[in-house]
C-alpha cells in the first residue's frame, strides 16, 4: 500500500540477456556470406547447390555436446568430485567418438553420399579407427585429467540410480531415438527420419510439458553460423584456397596419400572449423578415392580438438560451460587437446590403413 501522493513503485524489470559474442559471429557470416552471393563473387547456382545440401542436415544438429555436458555436470556435483575432467570428457568424446556411422555427426552425413557406403559397411571400415582413436582419448584422459583428481582411496563414488521424472516422456524419447536410427538404416533422408522422429517428441511435449518449448531452442545462431561460415569458405575456395588444398593434399594415394589427407583435414578444421574443412577436401580429391576421402573425414572429426572454434561441438560446449560457471584451466585444456588432436588422427588413420 502507497501513502497519498506518493508514487507507486516502479515495475521490477527481469534483466536484459546480454548478446552472446557467437551471436554476433553468426550474424556477420551471414551478412557475408549473402554479400558474397549477392556480388557474384560466389555464383549463385554453386551457392544454391551448397545451401541445398547442408540445410537437410541441420534438421539432425550436432548436439552431443549440449545435452550431455549439463548432465555431466550435474553428476560432478553429485559425486562431488573435480568437474573439469567430466566436461573434458564430454567435449573430447563429442569430438573423437563419432567415426563408426555414418550418423554420428554432421560431417559424417556431410561425406555420406560421396563415400556411397551403406552403414554396415561403412562401420566394417571404421571400427578400428574409431577403436584406436578412443583408446588414444582414454589414455591421455585418465593420465591428464582423472589421475590428478583421483579422491582419496582412489575411488569415485558411484552415482545413485537415475528415475526420470516423466517416464511418458522418456519413453517416448527413448522411442524417437530408435525410430531415427532404424529409419536411417532403412536408408530414408536424414532430414526427413530426423524430422518424423522428432514429430512425436514435440507433441509429447507440447501436451506434458509446454513451458519445455520455447523460442530459445530454435537453433537460427547454428543456422546462421553454418551458412554463412559455407558460404564464406566456399568463395575464398574458388579464389585460391582449393588450389592451396590441393597442394597441401598432394596427388599420390598409399600410406603417405592418407597420412596427407588426414593432417590436412586436420589442420583446416583448425583454421576455418571441421564441416567446411571437409568440403574443401572433399572438391580437390579425385571421384573413386575412398581411402584418403575416409583419411580426410578423420582429420576432420578427431583433428579439430587442437583449437575451441574448430569445431561447433567445442563452441556449444564451451557455452554451457561458460552458463553454468565451470572453468576448465585454458592452457592446460588447449595443449592437452592438442595432444589428443595430433595422436588421435595418426592412431585413426594408420587403424584405417589396416583394414584396407
Amino acid at each position: 500500500m502507497t501513502t497519498a501522493g506518493a508514487a507507486p513503485p516502479a515495475p521490477i524489470r527481469p534483466p536484459r540477456r546480454r548478446p552472446h559474442p557467437l551471436d554476433a559471429i553468426a550474424v556477420l557470416l551471414a551478412v557475408v556470406g549473402a554479400g558474397c552471393v549477392a556480388t557474384g563473387l560466389l555464383p549463385r547456382p554453386e551457392a544454391a547447390a551448397t545451401l541445398g545440401r547442408i540445410l537437410p542436415l541441420l534438421l539432425f544438429l550436432d548436439t552431443t555436446a549440449v545435452l550431455l555436458t549439463p548432465v555431466l555436470l550435474t553428476l560432478a556435483a553429485t559425486l562431488r568430485t573435480a568437474v573439469a575432467p567430466l566436461a573434458v570428457t564430454t567435449v573430447w568424446l563429442a569430438n573423437t567418438a563419432s567415426l563408426l556411422l555414418p550418423v554420428s555427426n554432421l560431417t559424417n552425413l556431410l561425406a555420406a553420399d560421396r563415400i556411397g557406403l551403406d552403414p554396415l559397411t561403412y562401420a566394417s571400415l571404421m571400427w578400428l579407427p574409431q577403436l584406436a582413436v578412443l583408446a588414444v582419448t582414454t589414455v591421455l584422459l585418465w593420465y591428464c585429467w582423472w589421475r590428478p583428481a583421483r579422491p582419496p582411496g582412489n575411488r569415485f563414488p558411484a552415482p545413485a540410480a537415475h528415475r526420470p521424472p516423466d517416464g511418458v516422456l522418456y519413453r517416448t524419447a527413448l522411442a524417437g531415438c530408435l525410430l531415427f536410427v532404424g529409419a536411417i538404416l532403412a536408408g530414408v533422408p536424414v532430414g526427413l527420419g530426423s524430422t518424423v522422429a522428432a514429430g512425436p517428441l514435440v507433441l509429447a511435449f507440447a501436451i506434458r510439458s509446454p513451458r519445455t518449448l520455447r523460442y530459445a531452442l530454435v537453433p537460427w545462431r547454428l543456422l546462421l553460423f553454418v551458412t554463412g561460415l559455407f558460404l564464406v569458405i566456399q568463395t575464398i575456395g574458388r579464389h585460391g584456397l582449393n588450389d592451396l588444398v590441393a597442394g597441401l593434399i598432394g596427388p599420390d594415394g598409399g600410406v603417405l596419400g592418407a597420412l596427407r589427407a588426414g593432417g590436412t583435414g586436420a589442420l583446416l578444421a583448425n583454421l576455418v572449423n571441421n564441416l567446411p574443412a571437409y568440403l574443401a577436401g572433399e572438391v580437390v580429391l579425385p571421384a573413386g578415392e575412398r581411402q584418403r576421402l575416409l583419411a580426410l573425414l578423420i582429420g576432420t572429426n578427431v583433428g579439430p580438438l587442437a583449437l575451441p572454434w574448430a569445431s561447433l561441438a567445442t563452441l556449444l560446449w564451451l557455452e554451457r560451460c561458460r552458463a553454468a560457471r565451470v572453468r576448465v584451466p585454458a592452457v592446460r585444456f588447449l595443449l592437452t587437446s592438442a595432444v589428443v588432436a595430433v595422436l588421435g588422427t595418426l592412431a585413426a588413420v594408420g587403424a584405417l590403413l589396416l583394414t584396407g
